[in-house]
């Protein structure tokens, strides 16, 4: 005959004191690991959704990131010419030479200044990034003109990055006329303007950064980068836009390892913290145990009742650790990011596939600091449980 689960229920309600305190502890346990969970999937979402598979990222070779490569103007025509590449609706091919470097700004959270990226590039870069939106009130900088456009993110966080006002880079004063939102993507952690007044701040005209590709289909795509990667004339490297910003994701290790390494300490301590109530709880309610023997209940239903009650406990625990961390959802961060040398900012995502991650967590914490105190009043003897004060 199994007890019923009511009974755990009510004992938990009875003792709310030692309930609450307990779960809290858990809770804890939880929000933190499912904050550095959000963080990583905001990351990772970011730089997954930055990209398209036809595109094709042109650095030079032994270069990780565009910051610390050089293309040609005399390379980029040379890329021009290479079978394969789309074209636009006037016959051009889809290739946009672009310059980026970095510059400092004071963020709402680091007054003394983060790196940022700029991006210079002509409008053929512009239409390469499906998706990217003006957000109400701006417009896209017009070519040969002082003018920039922030992404949504840099607009958020850097109060100097405010559309209308002025930035100064370079050799030059840039007004900011637009706000461009790219969704999820890396893009809204950069700032675009024109191509060659970028170069020509920076000395660096004739030898800008990379270049981006477009292909005319996957076979193409493949085709190109390998034709890139071996013409001994170019000297140049190729990489799918989509694996190019996949590698960034390695900024999130640190995180992950200092997260988890946390989380543990805290789950050892939660789930110490489950067993000794579970212990008090077993000490104080011997008379019951001895009752429910009398009554018929056997060793092994006994055992199940006190492990449930532990594992609602922990889940009791576990569902205030996602509403204590449920607010994030969608706060606005940055990172830097180890392979651009700027910040990458992006937005924490607690999806409910993390929330059920942390409660299973909470019912793991839970059943393994359950188990002992639930084999203990199981194996108590039925005279001596009923003697107990």
């Amino acid at each position: 005959m199994a007890v019923p689960v009511s009974y755990n229920v009510r004992n938990l309600i009875v003792r709310k004191t030692t309930t609450i305190m307990t779960a809290l502890g858990i809770a804890l346990t939880v929000a933190v690991l499912l904050s550095v969970m959000g963080l990583v999937n905001g990351l990772d979402s970011a730089l997954a959704s930055t990209g398209d598979p036809l595109n094709i990222m042109v650095l030079r070779r032994g270069s990780t990131a565009e910051l610390t490569s050089v293309v040609s103007r005399q390379q980029y025509q040379d890329i021009r010419a290479l079978p394969g590449i789309a074209r636009d609706a006037t016959g051009e091919p889809l290739v946009s030479l672009e310059m980026v470097t970095v510059i400092q700004l004071a963020s709402v959270d680091a007054p003394d200044g983060i790196n940022v990226n700029i991006r210079g590039l002509t409008q053929t870069g512009i239409d390469l990034r499906h998706g990217l939106t003006i957000q109400s009130g701006g417009r896209w900088f017009q070519q040969g003109r002082n003018e920039v456009v922030v992404g949504a993110s840099i607009a958020k966080r850097f109060p100097a990055a405010k559309l209308g006002n002025t930035l100064r880079f370079g050799r030059s004063n840039w007004k900011v006329v637009g706000v461009m939102d790219a969704g999820q993507s890396a893009t809204n952690s950069e700032i675009f303007g024109d191509l060659n007044l970028v170069s020509a701040d920076y000395n660096r005209l004739d030898f800008p950064s990379s270049a981006l590709v477009r292909a005319t289909d996957a076979v193409s795509a493949a085709a190109l980068v390998n034709a890139i990667k071996t013409d001994q004339r170019l000297n140049l490297d190729a990489i799918s836009e989509r694996a190019y910003y996949d590698k960034q994701s390695v900024s999130a290790a640190p995180i992950k390892f200092l997260g988890g390494f946390v989380a543990i300490i805290m789950a050892v301590g939660s789930s110490f913290a489950a067993m000794n109530t579970m212990f008090a709880a077993v000490s104080r309610r011997s008379k019951e145990i001895g009752t429910l023997r009398v009554l018929g209940f056997s060793r092994s239903s006994i055992l199940l009742s006190f492990f449930i009650e532990s594992v609602l406990l922990a889940a009791f625990g576990g569902l205030i650790g996602c509403l204590l961390v449920l607010p994030l959802n969608g706060l606005t961060t940055g990172i830097g990011n180890f392979v651009t040398f700027s910040e990458t900012s992006f937005a924490l995502r607690i999806s409910p596939l993390i929330m059920l991650a942390g409660l299973g967590f909470a019912m793991l914490l839970g059943a393994l600091g359950g188990f002992f105190p639930a084999r203990n009043a199981a194996t108590k003897q039925i005279l001596v449980a009923l003697r107990e004060v």
